[in-house]
Protein backbone atom coordinates (compact mmCIF):
# COMPACT_ATOMS: atom_id res chain seq x y z
CA UNK A 1 0.00 0.00 0.00
CA UNK A 2 2.88 2.50 0.40
CA UNK A 3 3.66 2.03 -2.94
CA UNK A 4 0.52 3.03 -4.29
CA UNK A 5 0.06 5.83 -2.18
CA UNK A 6 3.46 6.82 -3.15
CA UNK A 7 2.21 6.95 -6.94
CA UNK A 8 -0.79 8.27 -5.93
CA UNK A 9 0.63 11.87 -4.36
CA UNK A 10 3.09 11.95 -7.30
CA UNK A 11 0.67 11.24 -9.99
CA UNK A 12 -1.37 14.65 -8.38
CA UNK A 13 1.74 16.42 -8.56
CA UNK A 14 2.47 15.44 -12.20
CA UNK A 15 -1.20 16.55 -13.28
CA UNK A 16 -0.21 19.76 -11.17
CA UNK A 17 2.60 20.19 -12.82
CA UNK A 18 0.89 19.26 -16.67
CA UNK A 19 -1.77 21.84 -15.86
CA UNK A 20 0.02 24.30 -14.81
CA UNK A 21 2.39 24.32 -17.84
CA UNK A 22 -0.97 24.29 -20.13
CA UNK A 23 -2.25 27.05 -18.20
CA UNK A 24 0.58 29.23 -19.61
CA UNK A 25 0.08 31.60 -22.17
CA UNK A 26 1.49 31.12 -25.97
CA UNK A 27 4.78 33.86 -25.05
CA UNK A 28 5.30 32.51 -21.33
CA UNK A 29 5.15 28.80 -22.63
CA UNK A 30 7.28 29.79 -25.39
CA UNK A 31 9.46 31.45 -23.48
CA UNK A 32 10.06 28.64 -21.58
CA UNK A 33 10.69 25.92 -24.10
CA UNK A 34 13.57 28.55 -25.28
CA UNK A 35 15.02 29.02 -21.92
CA UNK A 36 15.66 25.29 -21.61
CA UNK A 37 17.09 24.92 -25.43
CA UNK A 38 19.66 27.54 -24.44
CA UNK A 39 20.31 26.04 -21.28
CA UNK A 40 21.07 22.83 -22.94
CA UNK A 41 22.71 24.27 -26.10
CA UNK A 42 24.73 26.08 -23.94
CA UNK A 43 25.98 22.73 -22.03
CA UNK A 44 26.89 21.10 -25.45
CA UNK A 45 28.91 24.17 -26.69
CA UNK A 46 30.58 24.28 -22.91
CA UNK A 47 31.55 20.68 -23.03
CA UNK A 48 32.97 20.33 -26.39
CA UNK A 49 34.40 23.46 -26.05
CA UNK A 50 33.34 24.43 -29.50
CA UNK A 51 32.46 28.41 -28.34
CA UNK A 52 30.39 28.66 -30.69
CA UNK A 53 29.47 32.67 -31.99
CA UNK A 54 25.86 33.87 -29.93
CA UNK A 55 24.93 33.43 -33.99
CA UNK A 56 25.38 30.16 -33.99
CA UNK A 57 24.17 29.48 -30.53
CA UNK A 58 21.20 31.32 -31.62
CA UNK A 59 20.52 28.71 -34.04
CA UNK A 60 20.80 25.56 -32.25
CA UNK A 61 18.63 26.73 -29.17
CA UNK A 62 15.91 27.48 -32.59
CA UNK A 63 16.30 24.05 -33.93
CA UNK A 64 16.30 22.43 -30.66
CA UNK A 65 13.56 24.15 -29.10
CA UNK A 66 10.74 22.22 -30.97
CA UNK A 67 12.11 18.91 -30.35
CA UNK A 68 12.95 19.31 -26.62
CA UNK A 69 9.30 21.06 -26.36
CA UNK A 70 7.92 17.30 -27.82
CA UNK A 71 10.16 15.70 -25.64
CA UNK A 72 8.92 17.32 -22.83
CA UNK A 73 5.16 15.84 -23.48
CA UNK A 74 6.56 12.61 -23.99
CA UNK A 75 8.60 12.15 -20.80
CA UNK A 76 5.68 13.90 -18.63
CA UNK A 77 2.72 11.31 -20.07
CA UNK A 78 5.48 8.53 -19.76
CA UNK A 79 6.12 9.35 -16.04
CA UNK A 80 1.78 9.68 -16.30
CA UNK A 81 1.91 5.91 -17.41
CA UNK A 82 4.73 4.38 -15.14
CA UNK A 83 2.34 5.97 -12.12
CA UNK A 84 -1.35 4.94 -13.27
CA UNK A 85 -0.04 1.75 -13.74
CA UNK A 86 1.94 1.12 -10.56
CA UNK A 87 -1.39 2.52 -8.62
CA UNK A 88 -3.85 0.85 -10.81
CA UNK A 89 -1.84 -2.76 -10.52
CA UNK A 90 -2.08 -3.00 -6.95
CA UNK A 91 -6.08 -3.60 -7.47
CA UNK A 92 -6.22 -5.42 -10.99
CA UNK A 93 -3.78 -8.73 -12.01
CA UNK A 94 -1.20 -7.68 -14.89
CA UNK A 95 -2.86 -7.84 -18.02
CA UNK A 96 -4.80 -6.72 -20.73
CA UNK A 97 -7.34 -4.85 -18.90
CA UNK A 98 -4.59 -3.02 -16.76
CA UNK A 99 -2.76 -2.16 -20.18
CA UNK A 100 -5.72 -1.08 -21.55
CA UNK A 101 -7.09 1.42 -18.81
CA UNK A 102 -4.24 3.27 -18.28
CA UNK A 103 -3.69 3.53 -22.25
CA UNK A 104 -7.48 4.65 -21.75
CA UNK A 105 -7.04 7.16 -18.71
CA UNK A 106 -3.40 8.62 -20.22
CA UNK A 107 -5.02 9.18 -24.05
CA UNK A 108 -8.28 10.39 -21.92
CA UNK A 109 -5.38 12.98 -19.81
CA UNK A 110 -3.88 14.25 -22.76
CA UNK A 111 -6.87 14.90 -24.60
CA UNK A 112 -8.73 17.04 -21.27
CA UNK A 113 -4.89 18.36 -21.31
CA UNK A 114 -5.06 19.78 -24.96
CA UNK A 115 -8.86 21.08 -24.24
CA UNK A 116 -7.76 23.05 -21.22
CA UNK A 117 -5.33 24.87 -23.58
CA UNK A 118 -7.72 25.90 -26.05
CA UNK A 119 -8.86 28.34 -23.27
CA UNK A 120 -5.74 29.90 -23.08
CA UNK A 121 -4.67 32.97 -24.40
CA UNK A 122 -2.30 32.73 -27.52
CA UNK A 123 -2.75 28.51 -27.61
CA UNK A 124 -4.68 25.50 -29.31
CA UNK A 125 -5.65 21.97 -28.84
CA UNK A 126 -3.36 19.68 -30.46
CA UNK A 127 -4.61 15.87 -31.81
CA UNK A 128 -0.80 15.47 -32.91
CA UNK A 129 0.11 16.29 -29.37
CA UNK A 130 -2.70 13.62 -28.10
CA UNK A 131 -1.01 11.06 -29.86
CA UNK A 132 1.97 12.01 -28.63
CA UNK A 133 1.65 11.78 -24.97
CA UNK A 134 -0.66 8.84 -25.59
CA UNK A 135 3.28 7.22 -27.18
CA UNK A 136 4.40 8.46 -23.93
CA UNK A 137 2.19 6.75 -21.81
CA UNK A 138 2.91 3.90 -23.52
CA UNK A 139 6.41 3.92 -23.15
CA UNK A 140 5.75 4.12 -19.55
CA UNK A 141 3.76 1.26 -19.85
CA UNK A 142 6.18 -0.58 -21.73
CA UNK A 143 8.96 0.13 -19.34
CA UNK A 144 6.70 -1.17 -16.65
CA UNK A 145 6.39 -5.01 -18.17
CA UNK A 146 10.19 -4.67 -18.93
CA UNK A 147 11.17 -4.08 -15.69
CA UNK A 148 8.71 -6.66 -14.33
CA UNK A 149 9.76 -9.16 -16.69
CA UNK A 150 13.26 -8.89 -15.51
CA UNK A 151 12.01 -8.54 -11.64
CA UNK A 152 10.17 -11.72 -11.78
CA UNK A 153 13.07 -13.39 -13.75
CA UNK A 154 15.50 -12.28 -10.85
CA UNK A 155 13.25 -13.66 -8.30
CA UNK A 156 12.79 -16.66 -10.22
CA UNK A 157 16.61 -17.86 -10.39
CA UNK A 158 16.68 -16.46 -6.80
CA UNK A 159 14.02 -18.79 -5.60
CA UNK A 160 15.85 -22.13 -7.64
CA UNK A 161 18.98 -21.51 -6.21
CA UNK A 162 17.09 -21.27 -2.48
CA UNK A 163 15.62 -23.88 -3.46
CA UNK A 164 18.81 -26.12 -4.33
CA UNK A 165 20.21 -25.12 -1.02
CA UNK A 166 17.52 -26.35 0.74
Amino acid sequence: MVVSAGAGILLIALYVVIFSFSAQDAEQSGSLSRTVSGKWVDMVNSLSRRNWSQAVVGQWIDYFEYPIRKLAHFTEYACMGVLVYVLWSQWMKRGKALYLLTMAWVALSAAADECHQLFVPGRDGNFADVCLDTCGGAAGILLCLLLGKIFDRCRKKHMLRYAKKA
